[in-house]
């Protein structure tokens, strides 16, 4: 008898009253939170501003999640497109399938789109983010584990993941098959790692940190894709994603080998973002505005002794503009203070 040690979930979506939550979007959405904010984290780190990455993510985001859709709707078209089949379907995102590569394809389209509108080069950009994708993807393919989706073939290893659903025809499928979304998403969490250290070992710039992500993510993502048995094209006794694979890892080693013998290093710091010297400045104010205190008259003022006093030492008397409630004050502050 087989047993699961990963129990297939109940279901995907629980209901705050007729609002659903469904735990694939809430996968995906946790994953783009946490790209961003390790990017960010980098992006300073080289020397951008804090809201550099965000605001580009803005763009990268959205074209990203469109890129990943059009790319598992072209590729897998016969699921909704056909005798029997609701096109509608294909808008369905929260139902699962979104290709990663369509998602960094065109997701590169709109992170070029707020680079350029923010001043910033897309490779260094790129670099800063790359480790922060491979977390993303990591939490998003927990999305396929809610929607019992994507598995391998079965197994009887004690991690097999148990299935148990209803597909649309009517069929049902029950077994223990091989977790592949567990694979993938600790292989994406070794990439992230990988990339970070080599990153500070190597210096990586100008797109390299990028490249080395992708030629480490198709390496994972070639196993697991031979691993499963969900209905896929199949060229030459491979998949499509496996001949994707293999084309992206090439390309990606090329630029990796090309580019660092070009262009060693990292770029300049200050040349990366524009808009660094805005955060700069801001804290250079803070900074020069010295500590403060809070008077009684409920006005913030410096605490500086000698803020405000003449060559005598002496309190300058405000001028009747300040009021006749401040002169008056100072007057008797005056009095109290010199000798009789």
């Amino acid at each position: 008898m087989d047993i699961a040690y990963i129990p297939s979930p109940s279901r995907g979506v629980l209901y705050l009253g007729p609002v659903p939550l469904r735990a694939y979007a809430f996968c995906i959405i946790l994953g783009v939170v946490v790209a961003v904010w390790l990017g960010s984290k980098r992006w300073v780190a080289r020397g951008g501003a804090k809201h550099t990455v965000g605001d580009i993510a803005v763009w990268a985001v959205p074209f990203g999640l469109v890129g990943g859709r059009l790319y598992h709707v072209i590729t897998d078209h016969q699921l909704y497109f056909g005798e029997g089949k609701n096109p509608w379907n294909a808008l369905k995102i929260w139902e699962g399938g979104l290709g990663i590569w369509g998602a960094i394809a065109l997701g590169a389209v709109g992170a070029w789109i707020g680079a350029r509108r923010r001043g910033v080069p897309l490779p260094a950009y790129a670099d800063a983010i790359a480790p922060g994708i491979a977390l993303a993807q990591a939490m998003g393919r927990w999305g396929n584990y809610f929607n019992q989706e994507l598995y391998g073939r079965a197994t009887t290893l004690p991690w097999g993941l148990e299935i148990h659903k209803t597909l649309p025809d009517g069929e049902v499928v029950k077994g223990v098959y091989h977790p592949t979304f567990l694979y993938e998403s600790l292989w994406c969490v070794i990439v992230a790692l990988v990339v970070i250290w080599a990153d500070r070992r190597f210096k990586l710039g100008h797109g390299r940190a990028f490249a080395l992500y992708v030629a480490a993510y198709t390496v994972g993502r070639f196993w697991t894709e031979w691993l499963r048995i969900d209905e896929a094209h199949v060229y030459f006794g491979l998949r499509l994603n496996d001949w994707t694979s293999i084309l992206v890892f090439l390309g990606a080693v090329a630029y990796l080998v090309i580019v660092g013998r070009k262009r060693p290093g990292r770029e300049d710091p200050a040349s990366i973002d524009p808009a660094a010297h805005l955060d700069e400045d801001a804290d250079a104010g803070k900074a020069d505005a010295g500590p403060e205190q809070k008077t009684d008259a409920g006005t913030v003022e410096k605490a500086d002794a000698g803020a405000g006093k003449d060559a005598d030492g002496k309190k300058p008397a405000r001028s009747a503009a300040a009021g006749p409630a401040a002169v008056v004050a100072d007057k008797a502050v005056e009095d109290a203070t010199n000798p009789i």
